[in-house]
């Protein structure tokens, strides 16, 4: 990319709007306030005794599940446990559902499973539902340990100096499925790596690693106390900084994708943050003709790197083709 002045900043504000309030009061109705119609008959003295007794048992103890998904310790999936073996992933054991030891895949994976000494138990498919984010681990779950954050000098030094190069910039993406599918889609394109905030945001877990179908595995995720500050960082590398939002005024097809560029994300609520936007060289959109709000932030986030991806293909796809 030319360098020279950056682009104009386009777009006010980011994001789904604001909700407007509501005419319905947000007090709920007290059991006084039901009408006639609606108040139940009294009942017996023994009998309110026995239901006062049985809600207070409820209350007192609910169900409880033994689940460690926000610690991010497991890798659920056939796919991810492939991917987990063939990148030598760090795997502290395997549980295998009783019952599927016969399969095709899982004998195969049994075979890596063995070739890297790692222990193997079999175990109820409960204790494995139990584990899974979504009950789709397909019969295998990977016991892990945390999840090896980068530093975002990492994805900096990993970015190529002589050649085009994508950050995906997630400002406070909180869904655990749409933060694996932008982590998979990142990965597919050839991304350097994924910006992530250290706080009230989606992070590793059994469910990102199941979404990102092992992608995540693949590509360095760098988590920062403060995304204004590491897109700074990213500018002073080179990078041009672009933010999404429904309200730019440029469509992506207009928007200067060539080179390095560190493409920023919002949240599924909010979009992007006002102090995040104001670091933006520029803003862009998809083209939309169809009547629906928008693409939510995953599907938003694959278009636009398969954009970047488009802009700078006779760089990365066509001219390594020719050289062959």
């Amino acid at each position: 990319m030319a360098q020279g002045k950056r682009p104009q900043r386009g777009g006010d504000y980011q994001g789904k709007p604001k909700r407007v309030n509501e005419s319905r009061s947000k007090t709920p109705r007290s059991h006084d306030q039901k009408s006639a119609g609606q108040q139940r008959p009294v009942r017996a003295r023994g009998q309110q005794s026995r239901d006062v007794q049985r809600t207070t048992q409820s209350q007192a103890a609910p169900r409880r599940r033994d689940v460690h998904v926000a610690e991010g310790n497991y890798i659920e999936g056939r796919r991810a446990a492939f991917e987990a073996l063939r990148t030598g992933f760090p795997i502290k054991r395997a549980l295998i559902a009783q019952g599927v030891e016969g399969e095709p895949a899982i004998r195969e994976l049994l075979a890596g499973l063995g070739e890297a000494g790692v222990n193997v138990k079999s175990a109820p498919r409960a204790q494995l539902d139990a584990i899974s984010s979504h009950g789709a681990h397909q019969g295998i779950v990977f016991e892990v340990g945390r999840f090896p954050y980068a530093d975002l000098s990492d994805i900096i030094a990993a970015a190529p100096a002589d050649r085009p190069a994508l950050v995906v910039v997630l400002d406070h993406v909180t869904d655990a499925g749409n933060f694996g599918a932008i982590v998979r889609s990142a990965e597919v394109v050839g991304a350097s790596g994924v910006v992530i905030p250290n706080k009230r945001a989606a992070e590793v877990t059994v469910a990102t690693y199941k979404t990102s179908a092992g992608a995540i595995m693949h590509l360095p995720i760098a988590q920062v106390p403060n995304i204004a500050r590491a897109l700074e960082d990213l500018k002073s590398a080179g990078f041009w900084v672009g933010g999404a939002t429904e309200h730019a005024t440029d469509v992506c097809w207009d928007a200067p994708f060539e080179g390095r560029v560190a493409l920023v994300m919002g949240s599924e609520g909010d979009g992007i943050s006002r102090l995040v936007l104001d670091t933006c060289d520029f803003t862009t959109k998809l083209p939309q003709l169809g009547q629906t709000e928008s693409l939510n932030v995953a599907q938003a986030a694959t278009a636009l790197c398969f954009e970047w991806l488009r802009r700078n293909r006779t760089t990365l796809v066509d001219a390594p083709a020719m050289g062959e």
